[in-house]
């Protein structure tokens, strides 16, 4: 055996193996995502808190094309002790004036100037937490939730009170609901990121409840006011996956996270190629510079979590690692293919063997995203194409990771921000009508939340209140 075949040897079994092992562990995680996890969550325990605040942060920089609709939407559930913070990063865009524009006091505005504004995310949040702190200093921490809804963020009509219900339990110190694209049905990009978060889920996230390693992402995101102080004075880290970071903190400092699938927020799915190539490098990247997190893992975790949550944080180097294997696995099948076309006896057993490995996974998140899908119309057929085209979009990490490799090595880790699109006019709420003349909408006094601080003054002097606060807090 020359050199030559033994290394492709090592490639193609090589290839194979790191196929099977990703089988195997999406296929444990599928197996106990059907099934309920024996946590009083849900149980018939105590019900939800009914002096519970919850606040919503939602970051923003440059975000005028579809605030106002995010905001418009948290508005009208109908809950007491909801209040929205807007966090206008430095916006030119209008983004804090949009807001105002809408003229209700239970959503303000908090603006960060430069030089302290566009320092990432996680400091946006590190900052508007500050000022609720402040602002709920006499209420019981463990009674306060923070969410993070982003710019473009439309949470389900129910979501609120379903939040109520999944911070019943004590120990639960945050919790991550479901996300849905928004535009799926206009864009086949858009239509594979949305079964992307389906699947992730649906499978991954529910899977992992029984392993007590469900991860916090950037949009439907809360937590315990509690949870967070655990962290320290800014639990955020400057990270380009902070939201990552955060349960992973979460999980070692004995809070539970929960994934809770009975609501969702939707969001606006990237139609361009090449928006989409730098959403997922940032998001490759980030999860790159999570590297540091294995030592405290490895210390503050244990059993299942600790083992998951060790895997979560090495992905994106088996990622890359694997990324040659996986190239080689592909090739060897194409070949097969070509070969079998142009008439030479081939092994179809072996065919098979290979096509359910590579499109198998595939073919069974097609169903399980057909069976949420299929009252929209989604059928049979279209979901066996989706469930191809699907693999071949999972391919994508392999790729971006030395996109992003190269970024961090570089030291190129600035937040490149995902542009939106511009929305339909019946998108918008009729508060964009109005900013021409935006001293139309006269508000009035704010009414001081049970339990918390009051703000003195008219809306005219409470927003200049809260500028002060976050910037001194950003100094």
């Amino acid at each position: 055996m020359s050199v030559l075949d033994l290394i492709d040897r090592i490639a193609w079994w090589g290839a194979l193996a790191m196929v099977v092992v990703a089988l195997v562990y999406t296929l444990a995680l599928l197996v106990m995502s059907r099934r309920r996890p024996r946590r009083s969550v849900d149980g018939p325990g105590a019900g939800p808190d009914p002096g519970m605040r919850i606040v919503v942060l939602m970051p923003c920089l440059n975000e005028a094309e579809v605030i106002a609709a995010s905001v418009q939407r948290l508005l009208d559930i109908d809950d007491p002790g909801l209040h929205v913070m807007v966090i206008d990063d430095g916006s030119d865009d209008g983004t804090g004036d949009v807001v105002e524009a809408i003229g209700d006091p239970r959503a303000e505005v908090l603006r960060r100037v430069l030089p302290n504004a566009r320092k990432g995310k996680g400091e946006a949040l590190n900052n508007a937490l500050a000022v609720v702190r402040e602002r709920f200093s006499v209420c019981d921490p463990n009674s306060v939730v923070i969410g993070v809804v982003d710019a473009d963020g439309r949470l389900d009509p129910h979501a609120i009170a379903e939040a109520r219900r999944a911070f019943a339990p004590a120990e639960v110190g945050a919790v991550q609901m479901g996300v849905r694209i928004n535009n799926r049905f206009h864009s086949l990009l858009a239509r594979m990121q949305d079964m992307e978060f389906v699947v992730f889920t649906s499978v991954f996230q529910e899977g992992r409840r029984h392993l007590g390693s469900v991860g916090m992402g950037g949009n439907a995101q809360f937590a315990r006011l509690s949870a967070l102080n655990a962290l320290g004075r800014r639990p955020w880290t400057r990270s380009l996956t902070e939201d990552f970071d955060l349960g992973v903190r979460l999980n070692g400092a004995g809070w539970t996270n929960e994934y809770w699938g009975r609501a969702a927020v939707h969001q606006q799915g990237v139609t361009s190629g090449r928006r989409l190539l730098r959403q997922r490098t940032r998001w490759f990247q980030g999860n790159l510079q999570s590297v540091h997190l294995l030592g405290r893992v490895a210390r503050e975790q244990h059993g299942l979590s600790r083992v998951d949550s060790l895997w979560q944080i090495l992905t994106p180097s088996v990622l890359l690692a694997g990324s040659f294997l996986a190239a080689s696995f592909l090739s060897a099948l194409a070949l097969t293919i070509v070969a079998a076309v142009r008439g030479v006896p081939q092994s179809w057993l072996w065919v098979l063997s290979a096509y359910l490995l590579a499109f198998g996974p595939g073919l069974i998140f097609g169903l399980l995203y057909w069976r949420v899908e299929r009252s929209e119309g989604l059928g049979l057929l279209r979901t066996f194409v989706y469930s191809h085209l699907f693999v071949l979009y999972g391919l994508m990490p392999c790729l971006i990771g030395w996109r992003a490799l190269a970024r961090q090595v570089t030291g190129r880790t600035g937040w490149a921000k995902t542009a939106r699109e511009t929305e339909s006019e019946e998108e918008q709420p009729a508060v964009l009508s109005a900013l021409p003349g935006a001293a139309a909408g006269v508000p009035g006094s704010v009414p001081a939340l049970p339990g918390a601080q009051p703000l003195p003054g008219p809306v005219d002097t409470l927003v200049p209140a809260w500028r002060t606060a976050v910037v001194k807090a950003a100094g």
